[in-house]
C-alpha cells in the first residue's frame, strides 16, 4: 500500500502544479485511462456514426449545427488560442467561403466540389490582405481592425449585385457525391461530422508542430520570441490564414446545406458567438473548444421551452463558470 501511494504521489504533484485549477485526482484518473483512449475513440466513433439510425430530423439538425460550430471554433482557436490574436471579425472568412460557393454554383454552374479549392484560395487571400499590414499591431488595435474587416465584408455583400444584395443568394445547388444528391439532413450530419474530425486532427497536428511551438512563444511574449529568431509577423499571419481556411471550408458546406445565404448571417454577433465558444471551453485546448462549441448549440435548445429567458439563463451560467473557471471549462495546461 505504501508503494502504491508513493508511486501516485509524483503524478499528483505534477497535476497540482498545473495552472488550470482542476483537482489532482481528476488528472490522475485521466492518466490512468490514457492507455484505453483508442478503445474509447472507437466506441465514440460507433456511437456518432449510428446516431442518424435512431434520431429524428430535429436532433440531426441540432447535431449538424453543433459539428459546424466545432469546425468554426477550432479554426478561431488557432488564431486566438494558439497565437494569442484577438479576432472580432472571424465571421468574414466564413462569409467568403459561403459566398464563393453560392456565387459559383448559382451564377456560373460550377460543381460544388470545385468551389472548395476556390474558397480556400480566396479565404487565404483575404487573410493575407488583411493580416499582412495589420498583424504588426497588438492587443486592442488588432481587435478593432478585425472588427472593421468583418463589417466591411458584410456591408460589401449587402450592396454588391453579384452577392444578391440585402436579399442574399438563393437557389444554391446542392452537392452530388457519387451520384447521390446531398439533400437530406443526415447527409449534412455526416458531412459536418467528418469536417469536425478533420479539423480536430489538423488542429492537433498544428499544435504539436514546430509552427505550433512558435505560436506558443509569440503568444506568451512576442519580444522574447523575436529575440529568439522567430518572425512574429509571419508566424501570426500563418495562424490568421489557417484559421481563415477552416472558416472558408465550413462556409462552403453551410451554403450547400441552406441553399440560401444573406449578409445578416455574418454579423458581428456571429463572430462574438464563435469567440465565446473558444473562451467558454478553454482557449488553446481542443477538448475545451469542442465543449464550448457544443454548449453554444445545445444550451439554447435545451432551454427553448422558457423562450427568450434562455438567453438570460445562459448569461448567468456563463457568469458563474467564468467566476469559478476563469480559464474555461477545460483550460490549457501551462507550467
Amino acid at each position: 500500500m505504501k508503494s502504491r501511494n508513493s508511486s501516485a504521489e509524483p503524478e499528483l504533484q505534477a497535476a497540482s502544479s498545473k495552472g488550470d485549477r482542476v483537482s489532482p485526482q481528476l488528472h490522475l484518473w485521466m492518466n490512468r485511462l490514457y492507455p484505453y483512449r483508442k478503445f474509447g475513440y472507437a466506441v465514440l466513433a460507433v456511437l456518432l456514426t449510428g446516431i442518424p439510425l435512431i434520431a429524428n430530423n430535429y436532433i440531426l439538425e441540432v447535431l449538424s449545427n453543433a459539428w459546424f460550430y466545432v469546425v468554426l471554433c477550432l479554426g478561431l482557436n488557432i488564431v486566438v488560442g494558439y497565437a494569442g490574436l484577438l479576432d472580432l471579425g472571424y465571421a468574414a472568412f466564413f462569409a467568403v467561403g459561403a459566398y464563393t460557393t453560392g456565387i459559383l454554383t448559382s451564377h456560373f454552374g460550377v460543381n460544388f466540389w470545385l468551389t472548395i479549392p476556390c474558397a480556400i484560395v480566396l479565404a487565404s487571400l483575404a487573410g493575407v490582405i488583411i493580416g499582412g499590414p495589420t498583424l504588426r499591431l497588438r492587443s486592442d488595435y488588432l481587435a478593432i481592425v478585425t472588427l472593421g474587416f468583418g463589417e466591411i465584408v458584410r456591408i460589401a455583400a449587402r450592396n454588391l449585385k453579384i452577392t444578391g444584395g440585402a436579399s442574399g443568394l438563393i437557389g444554391i445547388n446542392r452537392p452530388v457525391f457519387f451520384g447521390v444528391e446531398l439533400n437530406q439532413i443526415y447527409h449534412y450530419y455526416y458531412a459536418f461530422l467528418i469536417l469536425a474530425v478533420i479539423a480536430v486532427f489538423a488542429a492537433y497536428r498544428l499544435q504539436h508542430s514546430r509552427l505550433g511551438r512558435a505560436w506558443q512563444y509569440v503568444r506568451e511574449d512576442e519580444d522574447a520570441a523575436e529575440a529568439m529568431g522567430i518572425d512574429r509577423v509571419a508566424v501570426k499571419l500563418c495562424a490568421y490564414v489557417i484559421g481563415a481556411v477552416f472558416a472558408g471550408i465550413a462556409g462552403c458546406f453551410f451554403a450547400a446545406k441552406m441553399t440560401a445565404i444573406s449578409p445578416e448571417t455574418f454579423t458581428f454577433s456571429q463572430s462574438v458567438l464563435i469567440l465565446l465558444g473558444v473562451v467558454f471551453g478553454g482557449m488553446g485546448k481542443i477538448p475545451g473548444v469542442i465543449i464550448g462549441a457544443l454548449a453554444l448549440v445545445f444550451f439554447p435548445e435545451v432551454f427553448r421551452a422558457i423562450g427568450t429567458m434562455r438567453i438570460l439563463v445562459f448569461g448567468i451560467v456563463m457568469l458563474i463558470i467564468m467566476l469559478y473557471r476563469p480559464q474555461g471549462i477545460w483550460p490549457e495546461h501551462r507550467n
